[in-house]
């Protein structure tokens, strides 16, 4: 894991088409809140990490077994694809 350390109002690039921007700093230690933004391609999935274990806890539950996480994620992919306007 790549750890960095950023101010307010500084950013880190991942590839070439998506910018973290640290956008609020609240506090300090382990009780710090950091808030981002993100800035990705229309089609870039972007999730915390935390709603897709939900999901997946809820999932399991709901079908009586464990859940498979990259199942979830290949149907979170499929299920936020853009959608293709006609062309008129």
């Amino acid at each position: 894991m790549l750890v960095l350390t950023r101010k307010k109002g500084q950013a880190i690039k991942i590839g070439d088409d998506i910018v973290v921007t640290v956008t609020e700093v609240r506090g300090r230690g382990a009780k710090a809140l950091v808030k981002i933004g993100i800035e990705a391609p229309k089609g870039t999935k972007v999730l915390r990490e935390e709603v897709m274990k939900e999901i997946a806890d809820e999932m399991a539950l709901a079908s009586g077994g464990e859940f498979d996480l990259r199942e979830l994620e290949a149907e979170v992919k499929t299920a936020q694809e853009p959608k293709t306007e006609p062309q008129s």
